[in-house]
């Protein structure tokens, strides 16, 4: 099967970023950098291997940037590369409508 062309700027966005996690990963990156440990605490449901998938993902998409410590025990630590903090004003906005619809649907 032919893999489908992405034709519209928000289709471009939506398989950037889109599933379940990376938005939320970016939320809790713009508080500042996180080391994966952090990073999983605060994502309550999410598994080893699928935040791992989603960070390579991300990396590979030069949403964040990883940075490796080469210390034993090992550390790394990941924050939002410039073209994440782009996305702030888009994760602000969606914040918003989700706080009025949670208000009107109630």
């Amino acid at each position: 099967m032919p893999t489908k062309e992405v034709c519209c700027p928000v289709e471009v966005t939506l398989k950037i970023i889109g599933g379940r996690w990376k938005v939320l990963i970016i939320h809790h990156l713009l508080n500042g950098t996180m080391r994966f440990n952090e990073l999983q605490r605060s994502l309550t449901g999410i598994t080893h291997r699928t935040l791992s998938r989603q960070l390579r993902e991300m990396e590979m998409h030069q949403l964040i940037v990883r940075n490796n410590f080469n210390e034993i025990p090992p550390r790394v630590e990941y924050s939002l590369s410039p073209l994440g903090h782009s996305l702030k004003t888009i994760l602000l906005s969606m914040d918003e409508w989700g706080r009025k619809y949670s208000a009107v649907a109630k």
